[in-house]
């Protein structure tokens, strides 16, 4: 497939190019119709919203509040009143808007005045659901408002129509995310062409994705998040995958490879870990499923959609762009050296191999300090509180917190979200009294009744993200109703946020053991090993806690809120766990599978553990690291997002990256597997042979014996001298031959002067590979034919040889 879409390039591109600029178009003409739908089923806010359903249908669309304030006199003053009133009459004149309820007129305007006289609310009620509402009117609404602020007089917004124009232009986030990646890419690479690879790549991905989302969003129920979220993923994984696949050709093209074939081989080996790291992330995405809430449905449709693109973008239209560009991939000045020096050799060295080698040497040391790092951090966890963010978190410029903090002023600081207890039997006076009675309730007020239910508006003494208004609800639900011996249920906005974290968090460990049961089981047949997946799984659950860690202090406790313009501190969204453990798994998988693949292809051809780990950290380190930090940009770019849920998904994401690549994969990962020996590769027999085969790494093809090998077969041998770059022979080094299909034949260790000889069973094709403490390694293929050969070896202590 990778050369067919190399050689027929400009057909593939014309094809991506049709179909996202036909599913933009199709998008464009439908729009969105994103939905926050919360089901939770089996609670008792959910009872509660049922009962005002069929009692009040349809309350027609969004409300929002106007609120004002004077630094001196009443509201009620004639002066005050001259200038709200006509704002208010002209509001409600605007089309769009279904009635506007003011503090000056009707029965019950007088309670939207404080008891102090200095603040006072008025409710605008939208004829549409607030995805519904023209940003044009909304920005009318705020204007007009506005218009009668001064001479003391304090004018603020609230409700989630407003907060909609708060927040910056759409997509400013992903491009700073593309702008900051781009950087990355032109450092790593050093050529404009390749840095524009993985970018586009990415673009086409996630735009279908989020195109195809907003058309699902007419038949299922997405919320407005999902399109956040997806986009978040998708640009991280999006270019990852393209870096992971345009690194491996640049290889293959700098070590004497045709564009075509490496582009071949390329897709071959790191196409083939793009696959399964993708069908990883969306297994990871599809967890979710098992808890059941239809809120996240939308959200693993969107962002599963968002990854797969991706993934086939990286598979399809990079090879067609490989295809265009050719040798150019490589920077101008890699393309003179290549012309001038010719291929280079298979090796890694620089700062990776030095690393490498120093895991090596050191790995108890390492993995203690990486352990003890990582708990450090995890540490704040054990305070995590579950809830709902509302626009007390915004930050202290918005209108929106403006008129949450004078509302709270003004009416008590429940007033930004009053409980709602419905009851359907019972007597009502009596249940009123005992709630108004109960400590911690501010006030309770009974609405007229409709269908024979009855709503008390419960306005309680505490903020609706405070622990004690959480047992307010759990006061109200387990003693004052029983004991008024009534039918009732409590609901809200605040009562059902409690009642979802309650969901999520009873959830969250099925949840968990699903994803990482998948996981391991992908892993366990992917590598053929028991203690690679298991150790996969223990490095995400470490991630996972140090980086919800990071979550509480940052968000929770209010640690840099400040420096970073991310408002209030508050609990960690209820839906957040979810999401980002989805999100974690799938691309700590990711990192996993490339790590962990490029070691088992050199553990197949060598059967030495300490190669394979040394030879995998030195080749792959600086690709994950890279791909790492280029996420970790993406991520951090949806602080500018304007939704305080896309905000702490990309903080938390990106600090779980952080840590997943620079400290579990680069040092935990394998400072553990030097520990663990041979055993990393153990699977027993009876399972070996029960397991499904689905190698990540391509079948190895058996190479072509040279014409002198052909005739009698006798034994040879390959000998000569290890020595150091001063010329000083290396004794005690040991020296192995194997087969190209990685079997041992011979295993000698040098002598003093640095002599070697090994016993070579037939004319043919082997493998010599060359290992010494304090060194790095050589590995070479060697052809062999009647006669002795004569192999001198060189070691470094910078450089490590890769087997290919």
């Amino acid at each position: 497939m990778a050369r067919w879409c190399y050689r027929h390039r400009l057909l593939v591109l014309l094809l991506w190019v049709v179909a996202l600029l036909g599913v933009g178009a199709a998008a464009s003409v439908r729009g969105a119709d994103y939905a926050n739908v919360f089901s939770l089923p089996d609670t008792d806010s959910k009872s509660a919203y049922d009962l005002m359903e069929k009692a009040f249908p349809k309350a027609a669309g969004d409300t929002d509040t106007v609120v004002w304030k004077v630094d001196r006199g009443s509201v009620r003053d004639r002066s005050v009143r001259d200038r709200i009133e006509p704002a208010l009459a002209k509001i409600g004149r605007m089309e769009g808007v279904g009635a506007v309820a003011g503090p000056y007129t009707g029965a019950r305007g007088a309670a939207q005045i404080s008891r102090d006289g200095t603040i006072a609310y008025a409710q605008i009620t939208f004829t549409e659901r607030v995805n519904a509402v023209p940003k044009e009117l909304v920005q009318d609404v705020v204007d007009t408002a506005r218009g009668a602020r001064g001479d003391g007089l304090r004018v603020e917004l609230g409700g989630q129509a407003i907060a909609r124009i708060q927040q910056p232009p759409a997509g400013l986030s992903e491009m700073v995310g593309i702008g900051a990646a781009a950087v990355v890419l032109f450092l790593a690479f050093g050529s404009l062409f390749a840095m524009l690879l993985p970018i586009a790549v990415a673009v086409f991905g996630v735009g279908i994705g989020l195109f195809s989302t907003q058309l699902i969003s007419h038949v299922t129920d997405v919320p407005d998040i999902a399109p956040l979220l997806a986009s978040l993923i998708g640009l991280g994984v999006g270019i990852d995958y393209a870096l992971f696949i345009v690194t491996r050709h640049r290889r293959g093209i700098l070590r004497g490879l045709d564009p075509e074939e490496s582009a071949a081989v390329a897709l071959n080996t790191s196409g083939r870990a793009v696959l399964f790291a993708g069908g990883t992330v969306c297994i990871a995405l599809a967890g979710m499923l098992v808890t059941n809430l239809r809120f996240l449905d939308g959200v693993v449709i969107g962002t599963s959609l968002t990854v797969v693109m991706s993934v086939l973008a990286a598979v399809t239209l990079l090879p067609a762009l490989l295809g265009l560009l050719g040798p150019r991939v490589l920077s101008r000045r890699q393309r003179r050296r290549l012309a001038a020096q010719g291929p280079e050799p298979e090796r890694a060295s620089g700062l990776a191999a030095r690393w490498s080698g120093l895991v090596q040497r050191r790995p108890r040391v390492i993995a203690a300090l990486a352990v003890v790092f990582m708990v450090v951090l995890a540490l704040p966890v054990l305070s995590l509180r579950l809830g709902a963010t509302d626009q007390g978190n915004d930050d202290a410029s918005t209108t929106t917190r403006k008129a949450y903090d004078l509302l709270a002023e003004g009416f008590g600081p429940g007033f930004n979200g009053p409980l709602q207890v419905v009851s359907t039997r019972g007597d009502t006076p009596a249940l009123v009294k005992d709630i108004g009675d109960t400590h911690g309730v501010a006030r309770a007020v009974a609405l007229p009744p409709a269908h024979g239910v009855t709503v008390i508006q419960v306005v309680p003494t505490t903020s609706p993200q405070s622990e004690e208004t959480d047992r307010l609800i759990d006061t109200l639900r387990d003693d004052v109703i029983p004991r008024a011996g009534a039918t009732a249920h409590v609901g809200g906005v605040t009562a059902v946020s409690k009642d979802f974290a309650s969901v999520t968090g009873d959830r969250l460990p099925y949840f968990v053991a699903t994803i990482i049961g998948l996981g391991f089981l992908l892993l366990l047949i992917a590598f053929r090993s028991l203690v690679v997946p298991l150790t996969a799984a223990v490095m995400n659950l470490i991630a996972a806690a140090s980086s919800f860690g990071a979550l509480v202090a940052i968000f929770q406790w209010g640690w840099g809120l400040d420096l970073l313009g991310l408002g209030k501190e508050g609990p960690i969204q209820a839906f957040l766990p979810i999401i980002m453990l989805s999100l974690l798994f799938g691309l700590s998988m990711d990192y996993q599978v490339f790590l962990v693949s490029r070691m088992h292809e050199e553990w197949v051809h060598t059967g030495d553990n300490a190669r394979a780990v040394r030879v995998g950290l030195a080749e792959t380190s600086r690709v994950i690291n890279s791909a790492a930090l280029i996420m970790v940009c993406v991520f951090l770019a949806f602080v500018l997002s304007g939704n305080s849920g896309a905000a702490m998904a990309g903080v938390g994401l990106a600090a779980a990256v952080a840590l997943d690549a620079f400290v579990l994969r680069t040092a935990l990962v394998p400072a553990a597997m030097h520990l663990l020996g041979r055993s990393n590769w153990w699977l027993p027999r009876w399972l070996d042979r029960r397991l499904p085969h689905l190698a990540v790494e391509p079948a190895e093809e058996p190479r072509k014996e040279p014409a002198e090998s052909a005739g009698p077969r006798g034994a040879s041998a390959v000998h000569g001298f290890v020595r150091d770059a001063e010329g000083d022979p290396v004794g005690g080094a040991a020296v192995t031959l194997l087969s190209t299909g990685g079997r041992q034949l011979d295993r000698v260790m040098s002598l003093a002067d640095g002599s070697y000889i090994l016993s070579v069973p037939a004319p043919g094709t082997y493998l010599v590979a060359v290992t010494a403490s304090s060194y790095g390694s050589r590995a070479r293929h060697v052809v062999l034919g009647q006669e002795p050969l004569v192999y001198d070896v060189e070691l470094t202590g910078d450089e490590v040889d890769a087997v290919n």
